[in-house]
């Protein structure tokens, strides 16, 4: 079988689900630019994954992080493993550094972070070449693709919560020396306790991150937990900032870009969503794409919505700073979150709970990309609040029409 695609039109979780449910054997390219991975499929299980160019350093990395291993005899390692040809973890095993297992665990954390990492793309093209197997593999692990896809989807749930209280980027983390959390009430993972342990003061999120022995989603998971508890707060800002407004960046020109990039991005994931249900030429799919158009010129006139892909991003500037400066972002962000919460019902009245759940997803999936650049932005105007909370309004009403508490 021939997969090709690209993930702006299927979502990376659906082509998972098809070489699940047909038990496919082969391999699985997904790439973005620069940016390219490899998942291995064994009768449908995910058997290896690996991000090109860079397997023996990831693998490398995450046993020195962990304390596993010491640089010097990572390097020598790495050296033999270049000099033999044998895949880095076979070295390790056969300098007796680590024993099959050990090797074998930290490979599969490897490759779940890895295949983890892929739900957040909205886009790359993709192609499955059947029956294709990795080669000089001396370690393969056997996760469910089902569970993976479980997973995977409850993780970009939660990351919307966390995202919420995670710091910008350049914002410094310590210990809290004075908790108002009772120590007595307070229990902490095994992945809280790594990650407090690295919280000095001297640290942001990004350097945790990469400090960290747990993996992204783990530690920024961790760090959000310890926040909440009231263990760790801001220390400041870094000396270098990797983030910010330049001297020549309009502040507001910035936040006007995310936002229209957040609703537009949005707008387009619920209308592949109808249009893959129904196909292009169906009326209700006119109705739906119709509607987007009309909503995009009343609330803002001089745009031009001739194509799909929506407004220039010029005109809709243009548009909306003719709105009183002192209300003009609470009312952009009032109309838009207006016309998302129609799209969205709107697709639950045409095609019902499973496609509206669909699009929520998609809608989710699309925002977690822009809301992780300029943070301190986002949070500062609460873009983040105020597009969750009405992705869960929608989702309120969508549940008092159907009766589900």
């Amino acid at each position: 079988m021939g997969l090709t695609g690209n993930l702006k039109t299927v979502s990376f979780s659906d082509v998972l689900q098809l070489l699940s449910t047909g038990k496919k054997t082969g391999a699985l390219v997904v790439a973005n630019g620069v940016r390219k991975k490899e998942i291995s499929f064994r009768e449908g299980n995910i058997i290896y994954a690996s991000s090109v160019n860079s397997n023996e350093d990831l693998l490398g990395n995450l046993l020195l992080k962990r304390g596993k291993i010491g640089k010097k005899d990572l390097e020598r390692a790495i050296t033999l493993h270049k000099q033999s040809g044998r895949a880095l973890g076979a070295t390790l095993v056969d300098m007796e550094l680590f024993d099959k297992e050990e090797v074998a665990e930290c490979l599969r954390m490897q490759i779940e972070e890895i295949v983890y990492n892929l739900f957040s793309w909205s886009e790359g093209e993709f192609s499955f070449s059947e029956g294709q197997t990795p080669k000089n593999i001396p370690f393969m692990v056997n996760l469910s693709t089902m569970s993976i896809i479980m997973e995977g989807t409850r993780r970009i749930d939660e990351w919307m919560e966390i995202q919420k209280v995670l710091p910008p980027n350049d914002v410094l983390l310590r210990i809290k020396l004075q908790s108002h959390a009772a120590s007595d009430q307070v229990t902490l993972s095994l992945d809280e306790f790594k990650i407090l342990a690295l919280i000095n003061g001297e640290r942001t999120l990004p350097n945790l991150i990469g400090q960290s022995p747990i993996g992204e989603f783990p530690t920024c998971r961790a760090v959000y937990r310890l926040i909440v508890a009231g263990l760790v707060e801001s220390a400041g800002r870094a000396a270098t900032p990797e983030s910010g407004i330049g001297p020549n960046e309009n502040e507001e020109e910035i936040i006007l870009g995310i936002i229209f990039r957040l609703y537009n991005a949005s707008f387009l994931k619920i209308r592949k969503v109808f249009e893959t249900v129904v196909g292009p030429g169906n009326p209700s799919y006119t109705r739906l794409t119709t509607g987007w158009r009309q909503g995009i010129m009343t609330f803002f006139p001089g745009c031009d919505v001739q194509t799909d892909s929506g407004p220039s991003f010029e005109k809709f500037l243009e548009e909306v700073r003719k709105i009183p400066e002192t209300v003009r972002l609470h009312r952009v962000l009032t109309l838009l979150e207006a016309m998302l919460a129609e799209q969205l019902e709107y697709v639950f009245m045409q095609l019902g709970q499973g496609p509206f759940r669909e699009a929520v997803n998609r809608v989710k999936k699309e925002i977690s990309e822009p809301m992780a650049v300029r943070r301190e932005l986002i949070k500062k105007f609460r873009l983040d609040d105020n597009f969750y909370d009405s992705l869960h309004k929608t989702e309120r009403t969508i549940k008092m029409l159907t009766g589900v508490s």
